[in-house]
């Protein structure tokens, strides 16, 4: 199936608009995984597994994993959601950004290595560094348009030159570029930042119903009634709010896997309020 069919298949069935964030850190593990040679996956597996009736995609953070030697438990964990979790589309948090053969490997490593339904891409080497991605149809495309780190406004911010001789700012331009040109194959979405709504609504004005992967809520400060208001589609649908920290460190104690299916749902029936 498709990564938008998924999509949209998700957000209807599960109800749901959260994408939960797969990001391992093993000193914050319950003691339990203290001894296991395989936590990084076993503690992963059970986070998925306890959350995926409140999820309308996993997102993996391939840094996290990579960062511990733990490539192998991506790849089996990613297995793992597509066996046991059949539908729930898998985005590969990669930020990938290059040019020829290396932009080709990194589309190899996203879709064939790992099998993800999605990658997260940089554009600001332009469209040749994306377009490896671009053209596997079947695959999303994640695309960094305005992001929800504070120093987000030292590049995204700056104001070029528009149509007619007008200025706005570089995120703007980079979200109509995209819908305009990019996205021939109807594969792309953009990462928009829960901690600035008004951008949001901005871009959301700017490229009609693509879909947003939106971080920064929970631990960022990010606030899920302005993202919904400001970024929703005209169906109630369109986002994938994402939640990590808030969602994986629920607890660490023994009912971590219980106490991350409560905020996941939690976090749902939030997004739900205000859709």
């Amino acid at each position: 199936m498709e990564f938008m069919q998924a999509l949209r298949q998700r957000w209807s069935n599960a109800d749901s608009l959260v994408c939960v964030g797969l990001d391992p850190e093993p000193a914050k593990f319950p003691a339990r995984f203290g001894s296991d040679p395989d936590a990084v996956f076993a503690f992963c597996r059970a986070i998925v597994d306890a959350t995926a009736g409140h999820a309308c995609a996993f997102k993996p953070q391939i840094a996290h994993f990579a960062a511990l030697g733990a490539e192998d438990a991506l790849t089996r964990l990613i297995a793992h959601i597509h066996a046991a979790h059949p539908g729930i589309p898998v985005i590969l948090d990669a930020k990938r950004g290059d040019i020829g053969s290396t932009a080709r490997h990194y589309a190899a490593e996203a879709f064939d290595r790992y099998a993800a339904d999605a990658v997260t891409a940089n554009p600001y080497l332009g469209r040749d560094s994306v377009q490896p991605f671009l053209d596997r149809a079947d695959r999303g495309v994640v695309i960094l348009c305005r992001t929800s780190n504070p120093g987000a406004a030292d590049l995204q911010d700056l104001p070029v030159q528009a149509a007619g001789g007008t200025q706005r700012p570089l995120y703007q331009h980079v979200a109509e570029t995209i819908a305009r040109d990019w996205n021939g194959h109807g594969n792309c979405a953009l990462v928009v930042g829960a901690t600035w709504p008004e951008q949001l609504r901005e871009v959301r004005a700017i490229v009609g119903d693509m879909p947003f992967l939106v971080p920064g809520v929970g631990a960022q400060g990010g606030d899920v009634e302005a993202v919904v208001r400001n970024a929703r589609t005209a169906d109630g649908t369109g986002l994938m709010v994402s939640s990590s920290r808030a969602i994986l460190y629920a607890s660490q104690g023994d009912d971590f896997a219980d106490a991350a299916a409560a905020a996941a749902q939690a976090l749902k029936e939030q997004v739900n309020r205000y859709r």
